[in-house]
């Protein structure tokens, strides 16, 4: 074959047209072919080929610790049944905005939990974990009356303390568990700031109050005279009125129902689940004492 003037060259050169013998044709062609069945046969290291549960399982854990970081709760998946753990730890903050410092539970983020909760039909049941310093009264009392007001089974469980409102948080699932070294305090009702020293503020703190003796009573088996006798107890707290029950003291006295750690707080949510607890179920009738009789 003749070479091609130099002009022709350059134009070829130019607009990069190059000339193959057949025997490189059929090189390249293989070579790329070759490239295409490694490419099919070797997956992606991020995806293997014979694992298709990985990223789900994965994408899951993600959400899981992403829904503890954000509210503090988590909804177990994995195990017997599916139940969903929310923790209220620290101080409850109510309609007033607590300092950066402390810790708090927010009952704007748990109240629309807790109604998102009842209206899953995935989740089974609800377990709370309480060790709180209490807080806010009304706020706490919201939060009590929609766990106390929820068809589906619900189980509370002490660590720490569960002080001042967090006593009617702990009475409000339908069985209550403390741990043997958690503590619950029991106290009037007090309130920060500016007070005006007149009867009629006497006797705003005593409807309050009332409030929460009624709804603890109606919640337990505790009667309304021995709740009183423990708010309002002058001789064991050396700056306050009331007393401080440990997880024993707070079972004999009817306040909490069981003794017992995690494992007997999930063993009885499962029982209630499988509709197997009729027996420790509460009912809505009162006993003579002013407590819940138990089926």
């Amino acid at each position: 074959v003749d070479r091609p003037p130099k002009k022709f060259r350059a134009n070829c050169s130019a607009c990069d047209i190059v000339t193959l013998s057949p025997h490189k044709k059929e090189e390249k062609n293989k070579k790329s072919q070759r490239q295409k069945i490694t490419l099919i046969e070797m997956p992606s290291p991020a995806q293997p080929a014979n694992s298709t549960e990985a990223p789900d399982e994965e994408t899951e854990e993600n959400d899981q610790s992403e829904q503890i970081l954000q509210s503090g709760s988590v909804t177990m998946t994995k195990a017997k049944h599916v139940i969903h753990c929310l923790t209220i730890v620290g101080q409850i903050e109510g309609h007033y905005i607590l300092p950066p410092q402390n810790k708090t539970t927010k009952y704007e983020h748990v109240i629309p939990q807790l109604v998102a909760i009842e209206q899953d039909p995935s989740i089974e049941g609800l377990m709370i974990i309480l060790n709180t310093v209490g807080g806010d009264v009304e706020a706490g009392l919201a939060i009590a009356e929609l766990i106390s007001g929820m068809k589906k089974p619900t189980v509370s469980l002490v660590l720490g303390g569960g002080h001042s409102i967090g006593v009617p948080l702990a009475c409000s699932a339908k069985q209550s568990f403390i741990a043997p070294s958690a503590t619950m305090t029991v106290h009037p009702v007090r309130m920060n700031g500016l007070v005006l020293g007149v009867p009629q503020t006497l006797s705003y703190f005593d409807r309050m109050q009332e409030r929460i003796v009624r709804f603890v009573t109606e919640n337990s088996q505790i009667s309304s005279k021995d709740f009183r006798q423990l708010m309002m107890n002058t001789g064991e707290l050396v700056m306050d009125v009331g007393t401080v029950l440990d997880g024993e003291k707070a079972v004999e006295t009817g306040l909490i129902d069981h003794l017992g750690g995690l494992n007997e707080a999930i063993a009885c949510l499962y029982e209630m689940i499988e509709g197997s607890s009729k027996p420790n179920e509460k009912s809505k009738t009162h006993s003579k004492a002013g407590g819940k009789k138990k089926k």
